[in-house]
């Protein structure tokens, strides 16, 4: 319904949202204290914006925010499209208030072919109507491989991170657990290689692989370039959905070698046939038109959102994965899925065809096909094995939202469990800071101490830090707390209300002097020692203000929480710890630091040996043996590294 303007927004104001042009662009709102409470785009800005002060919105999430505006920045763009990319920028790099929000977790992995291999229909005697080749790109949605300069044996390998035309990538898949089966399956079927170039390289017999028949042996010159390649080949068409034309392929070639009675082969390739079907027939392969899909299922629970991506590439559901969106409040299911579609594919290709649990606005689809350049459709309603994928999509996303529920009612009454266990009393349990503290070290080898976060229920990885502890005896973890504590507190403008450290009186001494060094209150330091036998469970509080230790019952929320946070304290101290550890052994000194060694000889070494470490671990013989290092160069090399 029509109303008035709000008489609590400034006339100024007003007057710019009605002098607004009827052009597509993207609007944010701030607050009197110069906060972004909201981005959004449009297709006609005047349209939009002025939606927003002449509507009634009420109590909801928009209302409130719409009462907060005081000012406001527009910028015209040419297109939608336009308009969607510089909303989603902003969204990302402001954070504002009032937009739902997606953590930006884009790291899938991808399944890497190393070198460069000719695309299927570039390899001699390939499989008919086999796909033209693509160009990865970096966070593309659909398999693909580049043409390049072949090499002989390429190696399939898990990856993640940044793609390159240097190798092939095959993906993204939306986990670990994907990636590592279609390696297996390829291992069945196509029997590629899957160890490393070092390791490739220095074989003379095959190994257990080839015995299994997981791998041809290609290490040992058990199959030749040419039917390597083949394979290779035939693995890519099988990962871009063109099982049949491989199949066909196969079976060509194996009466061929039938015909010229050369039946060793054929039977190889018979078994190979074999293989595949049996692969194709426990994955339930669809054949159909379906190649690379996205399936997108929303359900909301308790003012909270789960947002279920189901990939399907080459014809395989691949799997899922659950994202879990901030600020939904009062929002719809479209509003969460319009806005999961607008951030998450906005750098990332879009597949041809979504799968949508709502209704999406089709302008929002119309956008994201001219950016991607691509046609790109949705379809709410499906049907057939659409209707299947979709169910199963909607399921996930219940049972994940259900778990997300469960653990975050659980670690709130962790929390209350623990302020009342102690006694605490603050603002509010969303506010309340845990800092704990870990000393590690081998034999006084690379001291280390950790800081971990505990806050709004949970651990905040992003405020770990590490401390590398410097001056001290070897082995005195009383110093290094001495030293960590006064480097974390010594300048901090605010405190946490519980600082924990893993251990008991002794270190309670130590933070009990620096924090009365300091100056700050000595009710914040609990030690978390070991119970009798160091056994779990039977931990004691121990306190540096003079009160009594505390011993919780080994089924309590709070011992649960102080335990958790203990134990990712440990954790993260022991991985810090073994990171500098290894710097020492392999040596902390660069190649390029030492004389003699050039980026041509450096890349040399890095290639021959597979890394720093392999260098390091070499001997001064091996080191010589690389063109262009001398037996003096190397002899100096191994001294610079040990």
């Amino acid at each position: 319904m029509s109303e008035a303007a709000d008489p609590s927004h400034s006339p100024a104001l007003l007057a710019e949202v009605a002098a607004l042009p009827a052009m597509p662009g993207v609007y944010r709102y701030f607050d009197a204290a110069g906060q972004v409470l909201y981005v959004g785009k449009a297709r006609d800005l005047k349209k939009r914006v002025s939606s927003y002060f002449q509507k009634n919105h009420g109590g909801t999430r928009i209302g409130h925010m719409v009462t907060k505006i005081v000012r406001m920045e527009t910028t015209v763009v040419r297109s939608e499209a336009e308009a969607l990319l510089l909303e989603n920028n902003l969204i990302k790099t402001l954070n504002p208030r009032f937009n739902i929000l997606f953590r930006d977790d884009k790291s899938y992995p991808y399944l890497k072919m190393t070198g460069s291999f000719p695309a299927p229909n570039h390899v001699p005697n390939q499989v008919p109507n086999s796909p033209p080749a693509q160009v990865e790109t970096a966070g593309a949605a659909t398999n693909s491989i580049a043409v390049a300069v072949p090499i002989h044996f390429p190696r399939m390998a898990y990856y993640r991170g940044a793609v390159d035309r240097k190798h092939q990538y095959f993906g993204p898949y939306p986990s670990a657990w994907a990636v590592k089966e279609t390696i297996q399956l390829l291992q069945k079927a196509f029997r590629l290689r899957t160890c490393e170039d070092t390791v490739f390289s220095n074989r003379t017999r095959p190994c257990l692989l080839y015995q299994i028949k997981r791998c041809s042996g290609p290490c040992v010159n058990y199959i030749s370039p040419e039917a390597y390649a083949h394979d290779v080949a035939n693995a890519a068409a099988f990962l871009l959905g063109d099982t049949q034309a491989v199949l066909d392929g196969l079976q060509a070639r194996m009466l061929r070698h039938a015909d010229r009675l050369e039946f060793e082969q054929a039977a190889e390739l018979r078994n190979q046939m074999g293989a595949l079907a049996k692969v194709l027939h426990q994955q339930s392969m669809e054949t159909g038109s379906d190649k690379d899909v996205d399936i997108l299922a929303v359900k909301l629970q308790g003012g909270r959102a789960c947002v279920n991506l189901a990939m399907v590439r080459g014809g395989r559901h691949l799997g899922d994965r659950a994202y879990y969106p901030v600020h939904v409040d009062d929002a719809t299911a479209t509003d969460v899925l319009e806005a999961f579609i607008a951030q998450h594919y906005i750098d990332l290709v879009v597949p041809p065809q979504l799968i949508t649990s709502e209704a999406v606005d089709v302008e929002l689809i119309e956008a994201l096909s001219s950016q991607q350049g691509v046609k790109v459709s949705a379809v709410h309603n499906p049907r057939e094995q659409r209707r299947i994928w979709l169910e199963m999509a909607q399921k996930n996303a219940g049972i994940q939202l259900a778990r997300l529920l469960a653990e975050e009612g659980s670690q709130q009454a962790r929390t209350r469990a623990l302020v009342e266990a102690l006694d605490l009393a603050p603002e509010s349990l969303e506010t309340f800071c845990i800092e704990c503290f870990d000393i590690s070290h081998t034999a006084g080898e690379a001291t280390q101490a950790s800081c971990v976060v505990f806050l709004d229920h949970k651990m905040q990885n992003a405020q770990y830090r590490r401390y590398n502890i410097e001056g001290i005896t070897p082995g005195d973890d009383y110093a290094a707390m001495r030293q960590v504590l006064l480097r974390r507190y010594g300048k901090a403008e605010t405190m946490p209300h519980l600082v924990l450290v893993d251990g008991g009186k002794g270190q309670v001494s130590m933070a009990r002097e620096v924090f009365a060094e300091l100056g700050l209150d000595l009710g914040l330091i609990v030690g978390v020692e070991k119970g009798e036998g160091r056994k779990v469970g039977l931990e004691e509080l121990v306190f540096a203000d003079g009160r009594a230790k505390v011993s919780l019952a080994p089924d309590s929320a709070a011992l649960m929480l102080v335990a958790q946070i203990r134990d990712e304290a440990h954790r993260f101290a022991i991985t810090g710890m073994r990171a500098k550890r290894a710097k020492v052994r392999t040596g902390s000194s660069k190649l390029e630091d030492i004389p003699g060694i050039g980026p041509k000889r450096r890349a040399k070494l890095l290639q021959r040996f597979g890394g720093i470490r392999g260098v390091a671990n070499a001997g001064a013989d091996d080191i010589a043996t690389v063109d262009g290092i001398s037996k003096e160069l190397a002899e100096e090399i191994y001294r610079a590294l040990h």
